[in-house]
Order: C-alpha cells, then structure tokens, then sequence
C-alpha cells in the first residue's frame, strides 16, 4: 500500500494492499477500498463506505459525506461504489438516510465530472456520465449509460431510464422514459438517443420499435394510458418495448411529455 506520510488514514479502515492514497487526504474508519484504486490528494472518505475496485478519486472530493436534509440525526447509513469509477475533482457523493432504506448506490464505470453532487438514497447504475456540476436530489434513480449534460438538475424522487441523455441546463422534474432526451426548464422530451442507442449495440430493428414507440407514447393524439395499450398490443413482447411501458407503468412522479 502506497500512503502519502501527510495523509491520515484510521487504523480501522480497511484497504486493499495496492491501494494508493496521495498527501492530506483522509480515510475513516468504517472505509473499506478494494484493489487498484488510487485516491489523489486532499480527497475525504468518511462514513460506511465501500469503494470497489480500481477506482480513481482525484483532489478535493468528498466520498461518504452527511446528508443535506435536516432530517438525517446521525443515523449509521451506507455508500456503496462499485468497481472502475472516475470520481473527478470536487464532486461530493453522500451516504443515505433512514427513510431512503439507508444506502446510496452507485454501480460500475461511471464518470462523475467536476463539482457533480449525488445526494442521499440516490442510485446510479453502470456506464453513466454525470457532466460538470450536475446536481442528483435526493432519492434519483439513474438507470445504466445515462449522460446527464453539465448545470442540469433532477429533482428529488425522479427517475430517468437507462440510455436517456439529459441536455446541459435541464430542470429534470418528472421522470424522463428510457431512450430518450430531455432538455429545457421545466425539462421536456426533445426526440430519442439514437445515438447513444446505437452505440450500446441496439439494431437498427429494435431502434425502429423504439421510434414507433416514442411516436405513439408522445406524438399522437391518444391519452397516456390509450397510448401504452395500442404500443403494447403492437410491439409488446419485444424485450425494448416491454422496459419502456414498464418503466412509464410505474412511474409516481408523472412523466416528462
């Protein structure tokens, strides 16, 4: 283990023998780094929290830190991060809380730009992209290979479906459906990830269901729940398809039109 002589790390922590830590950062004691990762200066790991493999933690980073809501007493919660992470300068990650279920997750792959903030009980799964100074509230669930533009916002107990790419400046405050884009304030459906789609390997069949889909679901005149019914009746049983109406069946904020 490579430990800077000005870095404090308790003696209760835990952390994989190839762990790297650079000057002034400190480590607490409920800690625990998996193998390969390298924590760069001045960075503060407190609280309950896991980091998993070869992860990357640059300057200035708060990892584990209390939540902002006045209701959190000091309560033991979690974070949890999983393996291959860039966590950039200045971002802040933040345990959960009691009436979240207590754990903030955080998947695999991900890449948390400069000043990005994911607040309590949030979680984010595998392959996302949190640019500049993107804010999480509390309760967020990002699903897998989001890309969330830098300034933009997402309100407390949203969603946002996998492949979904937030445009820089967004207020997100509904839930934003698989595939798709969102930009503006409030933010609004702005077309489909194609893209992004494209990239992670979906056919060019499976992105023309999706295209009928977001025609039907948000461009004709049907009512919401009509909408869903003749898209499942249509294209229902195509794995796309099902996550999407699954997705907007079980949405309690509302979705983003």
């Amino acid at each position: 283990m490579s430990v800077h002589a000005t870095a404090i790390v308790h003696p209760d922590a835990k952390l994989h023998a190839s762990v790297e830590v650079g000057p002034y950062s400190i480590i607490g004691p409920k800690v625990k780094i998996g193998a390969g990762s390298v924590i760069g200066s001045h960075v503060v790991i407190e609280s309950d929290t896991t980091l998993g493999e070869r992860n990357r933690v640059f300057h200035h980073a708060a990892v584990g830190g209390q939540p902002q809501d006045l209701k959190y007493a000091g309560e033991p919660t979690r974070l949890v991060i999983g393996d291959d992470n860039m966590i950039r300068e200045f971002t802040t990650l933040h345990i959960g809380t009691d009436g979240g279920g207590g754990i903030t997750r955080i998947g695999n792959k991900n890449l948390f730009m400069a000043y990005s903030h994911v607040a309590h009980d949030c979680t984010v799964g595998n392959g996302c992209v949190l640019a500049n100074s993107v804010a999480l509230a509390g309760h967020v669930e990002v699903s897998d290979f989001v890309i969330v533009g830098g300034l933009a916002a997402v309100h407390q107990f949203t969603r946002i479906g996998k492949h979904a790419f937030i445009a820089g400046g967004s207020m997100v405050a509904m839930d934003v459906p698989p595939y798709c884009t969102a930009q503006g304030d409030r933010a609004e459906l702005a077309g489909l990830n194609t893209v992004g789609l494209s990239r992670h390997g979906m056919t060019d069949e499976q992105i023309g269901r999706v295209k009928e889909a977001y025609r039907i679901l948000f461009r004709s005149k049907l009512g919401l729940n009509e909408a869903m019914s003749r898209l499942k009746a249509e294209h229902g049983g195509h794995s796309e398809i099902d996550h999407m109406l699954e997705f907007i069946g079980s949405s309690k904020r509302g979705i983003t039109r």
